[in-house]
């Protein structure tokens, strides 16, 4: 397939995120007068309290869209965001909803992302809430209430075909992009997506936070998963489950038993601190075999590997591969993406094999597969 047939023109009447050059003033009713239109599409807006979501909303406010904001509640105690998000909906003027989605995140994200470590994958939960939450239980919550676009505040943009299909690209600033964890969005759900700050900077968009008197303008972002902000993944998956990790033993590449491990679940493929092995050369965690409960450690030069297996497959210009697709890949969130041969072997399933070897190639995070600045799509590594 030739890079040409994943180009696109941009989708008609959806707003294209460039809105840094508005009117700007002290009175936000002045800025955010949308425009004249005969039909206003109607949008329900993910508000998490945050300065992207509000932008969002000044922005898709401004492009004619007819909006509300809702906040999510996703676990138990997640309440901090609620007041900023109803005060932002309340100084744009908006009508404001909150959808309780604990139980649906709790099967659909936490249960998926406690299973992976169990068994010995290192998962990527963000691409499960988007697919399944955000774009899943959030969006059917809009239709029900008459509205039938999801705005968010992912730096992503989504144009249009020649040939009718949605596509998904990354968002214009390299260091907000986060398509990637968007890769498993259906034609349907990229068809109801709207993205506003697919192309500004972060300093663009508290700007226009600022200039529509929103007080999160400021506001610092977690860096962590929103269910684990103490990073400690290992000791939530021990609370919630009410045990303790079963302990194991570290084996070398030659089966040499090496000492004591603390249960799989404290480890990753390329983990080298805090192994406690003592010896003359770092040693790397290069397997996780959760069957016996051993971690299988190496060398550094033992991470690299030029080919990898995905599942539960996503592709968006194209409904199948037929002919191998070189092409860039990214196998963790912040990577560069990586030159590649994407070969699909089965209904489900691709194999991809790169020009050079990858460090820490790690089962459970996603391989996205990139043709420029767009989306081929990805799956889950094995």
């Amino acid at each position: 397939m030739k890079q040409e047939n994943f180009q696109s023109n941009h989708a008609p009447n959806e707003p294209t995120g460039g809105a840094a050059n508005e009117p700007s003033g002290s009175a936000a009713n002045a800025a955010l007068t949308p425009k004249a239109s005969p039909a206003p599409k109607s949008a329900l807006i993910a508000m998490s309290g945050g300065v992207d979501s509000a932008a969002a909303a000044v922005l898709a406010m401004r492009d004619g869209y007819d909006c509300a904001g809702a906040i999510m509640s996703l676990y138990p105690g997640d309440t901090g965001a609620v007041t900023d998000a109803r005060a932002a909906a309340g100084v744009l003027g908006l009508p404001f909803y909150s959808f309780d989605f604990c139980e649906q995140f709790s099967g659909l994200v936490i249960r998926r992302f406690i299973d992976a470590y169990r068994a010995g994958r290192t998962p990527n939960p963000c691409v499960d809430c988007n697919k399944h939450i955000k774009f899943g239980c959030f969006a059917d919550k809009a239709l029900e209430l008459g509205r039938d676009y999801v705005i968010t505040g992912h730096y992503a943009r989504i144009e249009r075909g020649a040939d009718g299909r949605f596509l998904l690209k990354k968002g214009a600033d390299p260091a907000r992009d986060q398509s990637y964890v968007l890769y498993g969005l259906t034609q349907r759900q990229l068809s109801r997506a709207v993205f506003p700050l697919g192309g500004l900077t972060k300093t663009e968009t508290r700007g226009i936070a600022r200039e529509a008197g929103l007080e999160n303008a400021q506001r610092r972002e977690s860096q962590d998963i929103c269910f684990v902000p103490d990073g400690d993944y290992a000791g939530f998956i021990e609370r919630r489950a009410g045990e303790t990790a079963q302990r194991g033993r570290f084996i070398g590449e030659d089966g040499e038993d090496l000492g004591v491990n603390r249960g799989v679940i404290h480890y990753t493929v390329g983990q080298r601190r805090g192994l406690g092995i003592p010896g003359p050369r770092p040693l790397y965690v290069l397997g996780i075999k959760p069957e016996d409960n051993t971690v299988v450690v190496g060398e550094k030069e033992r991470l690299f590997s030029k080919t990898l297996e995905a599942r539960d497959i996503n592709l968006i210009p194209v409904d199948r591969l037929d002919s191998p697709v070189k092409a860039r890949v990214r196998i963790r969130y912040r990577q560069t993406e990586q030159p590649a041969t994407v070969r699909q072997t089965g209904d489900d399933t691709l194999l991809i094999e790169f020009d050079e070897p990858q460090r820490a190639i790690t089962g459970g995070q996603a391989a996205v597969i990139y043709d420029g600045a767009t989306v081929i799509g990805g799956g889950t590594i094995v």
